[in-house]
């Protein structure tokens, strides 16, 4: 995930034709991005999303929660916004970035000033960062990281356990307690459930943004050559290794 903070709004977009350029001679792979705006009420606007890449919409994906996050607590602003969900720890875990990061872009990107963010795939970060300094951009950039996945099998491990306490309790429990008991597993159940669905539907999600991230490089690679040909070659084995993952982790949502 890279995020370019500019000064202003022209050269912003002189930095997203610069960035379009490394995209189209292979230096980089990009997958999704968007020019936005630090607005004086601290939200975010976003200016530019209707770019033809894999991930065509940002809302909901890692790019939106991030995008989400910059704006602040106060949320998106009128006008051209992204539309997603609420913001806080999930908007985090669904980013794949750390505080840190969101810190350190946050201090650069004061209201007023404009930011390239970008989804992207690099071998090297000297391509970026040469051609984003010299248009007087500051770059700032992190690896994504599942936390959200994560989390969420901590929440249903958490939620499991509770209940499995409560049976063990009930079977234990004189019949006057086992009626308020019931209902408590009950309550727990429907949480579980709850849950459990929402993190199924999050990573038929990601593996839907996967899949698409792999077919465009496979028609990168069916164009390209030489290095260029490995690059798109290994990008790709990359996103593979990703999706199988979400897979393991989506097989054992349906078994629980």
């Amino acid at each position: 995930m890279v995020v370019v903070v500019f000064d202003s709004e022209s050269k912003a977009y002189e930095g997203l034709r610069a960035l379009n350029q490394l995209d189209s001679e292979e230096s980089v792979a990009i997958y999704a991005e968007a020019v936005i705006r630090k607005n004086p009420d601290g939200t975010v606007t976003a200016k530019q999303v209707e770019e033809d890449f894999p991930v065509r919409t940002v809302g909901g994906t890692a790019i939106g929660s991030l995008i989400g996050l910059l704006g602040g607590p106060v949320g998106f602003g009128v006008g051209a916004v992204v539309g997603m969900y609420a913001g806080g720890l999930s908007d985090i875990y669904a980013a794949g970035v750390d505080e840190d990061f969101l810190w350190e872009v946050s201090d650069r990107l004061t209201p007023g000033k404009y930011a390239v963010v970008a989804d992207l795939s690099e071998e090297w970060v000297t391509p970026v960062d040469v051609t984003m300094e010299g248009l007087g951009g500051f770059v700032f950039r992190t690896a994504k990281t599942d936390f959200e996945a994560d989390q969420r099998a901590k929440d249903i491990g958490a939620l499991k356990a509770e209940i499995a306490e409560l049976k063990a309790e009930h079977t234990k429990a004189k019949a006057d307690r086992k009626a308020k008991l019931q209902a408590k597993i009950d309550g727990f159940n429907a949480k579980l459930r709850n849950k459990q669905e929402k993190a199924r539907q999050r990573l038929d999600q990601k593996m839907s943004e996967a899949d698409a991230k792999i077919k465009a490089l496979e028609k990168r690679a069916a164009k390209a050559r030489g290095d260029a040909k490995a690059a798109s070659e290994a990008r790709k084995t990359e996103i593979r290794k990703q999706a199988k993952d979400l897979e393991t982790k989506a097989a054992k949502l349906k078994a629980d």
